[in-house]
């Protein structure tokens, strides 16, 4: 086997243990910076939501509220979460893998009602006040879910709406009807708001990224490969071939050959210089014989 070969192999060995010992470290590696990736992007989203509810709570709602046409219809426009749900709706045109939930234990619309395991992150923040966020993960029969909650504490501008049905806006009463949606106390936490995300959207970014690193690692392997290999052959190779060939020429009786140029002081020009004085010694007991 030629020594080029054996040489190819060693570094395949050695570069193929480093780039398992690589992909086994950076793909756990990828999927934790996915995961932080997806619920930085839910968080600035949940912020975006309660910037938009604060906002329609002191800028719009007071504007609606005075006009003719409220007091007659109902008008969603005048409620915050009513606000939040549709900026996210318009957000998910970008992002359509995340979702919002508003849910509240007594919710004025019954879709809104907290299902047994959003109750259980409102009791959690119920009971703890001073949590502010929660970041988990749970399974589903769809598969497992990302979410970034957050509480939904009764203010000022809720228990308007939310205190008694006599305090009320009789349009929203007419429409909503006043069974759900009252008993809110100043301060207490009500609901969670709750950002989604499949698990599958953090897969498929660390694979993706995990596949470009593996294209890279691969390119870069090759080309270090190929450059090991020139500089083998230029600086090992072909001085031994030289060697070789020389030594082969001189067994079969090819005595007078020029020595060989040394250049360099390493291990190969060593060889050489010790093959030519070889070549002399050579030289010098044919002479002898001869003589």
């Amino acid at each position: 086997m030629k020594l080029l070969v054996k040489f190819n192999l060693v570094l395949l060995l050695v570069f193929g243990a480093g780039m398992y010992l690589i992909a086994s470290n950076s793909h756990n590696f990828l999927i934790r910076s996915a995961k932080q990736q997806v619920l930085q992007q839910a968080e600035l989203m949940s912020a975006s939501a309660n910037a938009t509810k604060d906002y329609t709570e002191h800028q719009v709602s007071p504007v609606l509220e005075g006009t003719k046409e409220h007091t007659n219809t109902f008008l969603p426009q005048t409620i915050p979460f009513y606000a939040t749900t549709e900026t996210f709706q318009t957000v998910r045109n970008s992002y359509p893998d995340y979702t919002i939930r508003e849910a509240a234990l007594n919710p004025t619309r019954l879709s809104d009602r907290a299902t047994d395991w959003e109750a259980d992150l409102i009791d959690y923040f119920r009971n703890d006040l001073s949590k502010k966020e929660v970041v988990g993960q749970r399974s589903t029969p769809t598969g497992e879910i990302l979410y970034v909650a957050n509480p939904i504490v009764a203010a000022g501008g809720c228990l308007q709406c939310h205190n008694r049905p006599a305090m009320a806006p009789a349009a929203m009463v007419k429409r909503y009807g006043s069974q759900n949606g009252f008993g809110w106390q100043p301060n207490e936490t009500v609901g969670a708001q709750i950002i989604s995300v499949p698990m599958s959207v953090a897969l498929t970014m660390a694979n993706d990224g995990f596949r470009d690193l593996l294209v890279s690692l691969g390119i870069i392997f090759l080309a270090t490969m190929a450059m090991i290999d020139l500089a083998m052959y230029l600086l090992v190779i072909r001085p031994l071939n030289r060697v070789s060939r020389s030594a082969d020429r001189i067994s079969k009786g090819e005595v007078d050959l020029p020595p060989l140029v040394v250049k360099g002081h390493d291990e190969i020009s060593a060889v050489t210089a010790s093959f030519n004085r070889m070549h002399t010694s050579l030289i010098k007991a044919f002479e002898m014989l001869n003589g």
